[in-house]
């Protein structure tokens, strides 16, 4: 996809522009998905990838116009930033919340927020738990591992993670609904790497689905806009977010459910 060519102070863009950087989006997704052997890569259970438009820094005016084109699904990275847009924003935008989330800010978006990318500690899962409850809600969370080669990435270790679900701890947290795993690659041009590292993530989401958690892969759909809307995944723990403008399409390969993308959308942030 093209970088959006927009006025970003203004936050001009028609939909028609948005539109066709959708479209566009979805013809690239579509050819990555009939590459050989991407589908016998993926499996069946794993949902099409849908997308995230990243729009964090990007004025209210731009989101308007990807809103108008079609688009719901949108992350934000600061609590802030959200805070601000949502309500100036449709009620049907699925607001994610994709960034590092310090415990503190979870109440600000307990009450709307459809689905959190980056619950990197047993601690935060508490305290969305105790958020959701206090909201009256089920918020829908991603456990964030670490697979990256860089020391600034947050999340569990992916020795650390099967362990700790097997102890059961996360069944203290039932309003902080499990959906699946998230996590980022290095920032690097060597794409093998981060093909491994998206394949680690894939093998530890199946591992999870398989064993510590098959009980919550095996529930029956959720109704439609039960937790984030009629597009929400068909079961519980079936999400798995990985991928960016730069690298999505390996991660669709290796079988991601939610791609993040920003850059590609909306431009160059400044």
């Amino acid at each position: 996809m093209d970088n959006a060519k927009t006025d970003t102070a203004s936050g001009a863009l028609k939909p028609e522009e948005a539109q066709r950087k959708l479209a566009e989006f979805q013809r690239r997704l579509d050819t990555v998905l009939a590459r050989p052997g991407v589908s016998e890569r993926r499996g069946k259970h794993l949902a099409r990838p849908r997308l995230v438009a990243v729009s964090k820094t990007k004025p209210a005016a731009m989101i308007s116009a990807f809103h108008a084109a079609g688009q719901r699904l949108f992350g934000e990275n600061r609590v802030q930033e959200l805070q601000d847009k949502q309500p100036e924003l449709p009620d049907d935008i699925q607001w994610h919340a994709i960034g590092h989330l310090q415990r503190n800010k979870v109440k600000y978006i307990a009450p709307y927020v459809a689905l959190i990318h980056a619950v990197d500690s047993p601690r935060l899962l508490a305290e969305v738990h105790k958020q959701a409850e206090r909201a009256g809600r089920r918020i829908p969370v991603l456990l964030q591992v670490h697979i990256a080669d860089e020391e600034n990435k947050y999340g569990w270790s992916p020795d650390e993670l099967l362990p700790w679900l097997e102890s059961g701890a996360w069944r203290d947290s039932p309003a902080a609904k499990l959906h699946g795993l998230m996590g980022m690659a290095t920032f690097t041009d060597n794409m093998e790497q981060v093909r491994r590292e998206f394949r680690t993530l894939r093998t530890l989401f199946e591992a999870c689905r398989l064993g510590p958690l098959a009980e919550l892969a095996s529930q029956a759909p959720s109704p439609a806009n039960a937790d984030y809307g009629a597009e929400a995944s068909p079961r519980p723990f079936r999400e798995l977010s990985m991928g960016m403008s730069g690298d999505w399409e390996i991660a669709v390969e290796e079988g991601a459910t939610l791609v993040r993308i920003g850059s590609a959308l909306f431009g160059a942030r400044d």
